[in-house]
């Protein structure tokens, strides 16, 4: 039986919470809700995480523009997101909610821009 202590993060107040793991059953303790069952499930069996960077800019008031992805993504893809981001550039101007990269790294998921960034020119 393998033991792991996560900290709820589906609301403010932060369970600390004991996983019990053993083949495809778990069991959780520590949670004061059901969404901490549901957290340390999906955490356990399949982690994903919001990526947060930012793109080159080209002809803009700022060089660089804040991206993340519109939606979680599995955790293994996340330095294949990175490679494609590093390598984006957008020109000015930007938008918030702009399409950045779809379908970044065949994840189905996009980035997308997080400021308005005004064209210099």
């Amino acid at each position: 039986m393998e033991v792991r202590e996560l900290i709820c993060i589906n609301c403010p107040l932060g369970c600390p919470l004991t996983v019990r793991i053993e083949g495809e059953n778990i069991e959780v303790s520590g949670n004061t809700c059901n969404r901490g069952i549901d957290y340390a499930q999906k955490e356990v069996f399949h982690p994903t995480r919001i990526v947060t960077s930012t793109v080159r800019v080209t002809e803009g008031e700022l060089g660089r523009v804040p991206v993340k992805t519109e939606h979680d993504i599995p955790k293994g893809r996340i330095f294949d997101c990175m490679e494609e981001i590093r390598k984006a550039a957008v020109a000015a101007p930007v938008s918030i909610g702009q399409v950045i990269i779809p379908d970044c790294a065949g994840t189905g998921v996009s980035i997308i821009a997080t400021r308005n960034i005004k064209r210099t020119v």
